[in-house]
């Protein structure tokens, strides 16, 4: 089977359900990740990596670095083309830049969605919920068109010269930051007597995202496959810094105390029954 995810950045792939997409590479099926941005104006997070040459060529850095983390987890992967929003900061915040990927026709983002889903033909949709899981401008911008191309696509009166009409059946919410698993990591590290790194992240959360964990359907178990997404997140080196909350638990921990990834089953035009424990539930 086949699985679309639609993400605004490189690394956006790697940080919410890549192990669950290396799973089912691993298991046969398909995964096609479309980046909407090239992440020109993403900030250089990895001090190792804050060179003059990385910063002058930031977008051609992180083509390469999302090639690299395309084969660590064995997806297949397009580019949407694309300029990178930024985001903005201030009070009140600036306008955003023109020729952004968020200032871009509607219409015109949906139509070539469309014509990737009338030509994959994936069952099952992964993009962002109505916050955009944060929101980022670029985020938000994903949910509006996913949901759009979603309900379009299987309707042959919609653009026909796209393709043949196809009706993708699942589609699924991807959501990376869970507060309770960052609670778990964080209280191990500090009954090892080792300094958390989820500390100033917590703080800054509140109580914003205690709720998400009700919004979950879905657990994919993935617990194998994290390895292969901690070296997708390291190749996204300007991204990632070695230090912080990403890559700061070891595997080991990761898969005792918390093994799954976490969906929402947004839209079904199948009918499957919940708590799911894979996106192909109902699906023949």
């Amino acid at each position: 089977m086949r699985i679309l995810a639609i993400h605004a950045h490189p690394d956006d792939e790697s940080s919410k359900g890549a192990a669950t997409m290396a799973r089912y590479v691993a298991e046969g099926h398909r995964v096609l990740v479309v980046t909407c941005t090239g992440g020109e104006r993403g900030d250089v997070l990895n001090p190792a990596c804050d060179t003059p040459y990385v910063r002058e060529n930031i977008a051609a850095v992180r083509k390469e670095e999302m090639a690299q983390a395309a084969a660590e987890l064995g997806i297949e992967h397009m580019w949407l083309g694309y300029v990178d929003s930024g985001l903005p900061e201030g009070d009140p915040r600036p306008p955003l830049p023109q020729g952004c990927f968020a200032l871009a026709d509607t219409d015109e983002v949906v139509r070539k969605i469309v014509a990737i889903m009338r030509d994959f033909q994936p069952e099952v949709i992964i993009t962002y919920d109505e916050n955009g899981g944060y929101p980022h401008p670029d985020h938000l911008k994903v949910h509006e068109v996913s949901m759009a191309a979603w309900e379009v696509a299987g309707d042959p009166a919609y653009h026909p010269e796209l393709g043949t009409a196809f009706e993708p059946k699942k589609l699924y919410y991807t959501h990376g930051f869970i507060r309770k698993r960052m609670e778990i990591f964080h209280n191990v590290a500090l009954a090892a007597g080792e300094p958390s790194p989820y500390t100033e992240l917590l703080q800054r959360w509140g109580d914003d995202r205690a709720d998400i964990m009700q919004r979950v359907t879905t657990q994919v178990d993935a617990h194998e496959y994290f390895e292969h997404r901690d070296r997708a997140l390291r190749a996204h080196a300007t991204q990632i810094d070695p230090s912080g909350f990403f890559v700061a638990t070891p595997v080991a921990v990761q898969q005792q105390y918390w093994p799954t990834e976490e969906f929402e089953l947004a839209c079904s035009r199948v009918t499957t029954q919940l708590p799911e424990c894979d996106l192909f539930a109902g699906l023949s």
